[in-house]
Parts: C-alpha cells; sequence; structure tokens
C-alpha cells in the first residue's frame, strides 16, 4: 500500500523559514514525479511545485525563488525548504506522487494527508 507522510509544519513569522519533509512507502520512488500543493482556507488548491525523477524542478510564480523542493531518493524522501515565508503562504500542504510529468492534481496517483502552515506574527 502505498503512503506518504507528511512532517515539519507549523507556525512561524513573517519571513522565516520552513523545511517540509515527505516519507514514501509502499512504491518505487526513485521512478515517480513528485509534487507539492497546497490549499489555503476558503481557496481552491494550488500546485506549487514538482520535481522529476531526475531531480529536476518545477515552481509555480507564486513560490519561485523562495521555494526550492527536492529529493533524496535513496530515503524515499521528498523536501520542500521555504524561505521569506509570507502571511498568503498560511495552507495545508500535502505531498503527492504521479507516474508520469503533470502538475493537474487530479492526475496524480496517490498524495499524502497534509501538514498546516501557518504563518503570522
Amino acid at each position: 500500500q502505498v503512503q506518504l507522510v507528511e512532517s515539519g509544519g507549523g507556525l512561524v513569522q513573517p519571513g522565516g523559514s520552513l523545511r517540509l519533509s515527505c516519507v514514501g512507502s509502499g512504491l518505487t520512488f526513485k521512478d515517480d514525479w513528485m509534487h507539492w500543493v497546497r490549499q489555503a482556507p476558503g481557496k481552491d488548491l494550488e500546485w506549487i511545485s514538482s520535481i522529476s525523477r531526475g531531480g529536476l524542478p518545477d515552481y509555480a510564480d507564486s513560490v519561485k525563488g523562495r521555494f526550492t523542493i527536492s529529493r533524496d531518493n535513496a530515503k524515499n524522501t521528498l523536501y520542500l525548504q521555504m524561505n521569506s515565508l509570507k502571511s498568503e503562504d498560511t495552507a495545508v500542504y500535502t505531498c503527492a506522487g504521479s507516474k508520469v510529468y503533470t502538475i493537474r492534481a487530479e492526475r496524480f496517483d496517490y498524495w499524502g494527508q497534509g501538514t498546516q502552515v501557518t504563518v503570522s506574527s
């Protein structure tokens, strides 16, 4: 059974940093594209970043230059380093995986449960 478990969320002040982790099990992690999405209260799900099997990243404009996605295939772990956080980054952050490249969430094959990130002073 495929399982993704996120960690690293929490409360941070504007301008601060957090690093999210997503550990996968029950899958051949290295063979899949991995993604981060987020959903703020009352808003639609937003794709924010993807990373290829080989580690090539892609970012939404809203996070480009502030967030960095990475993966450690040996540890079956996906990361999201978030710097210069803003109040509008407050959301539930969820990792997901897919067998092919896509940034359309409806095409992701499996999902984690999400971790809350709150940016507030």
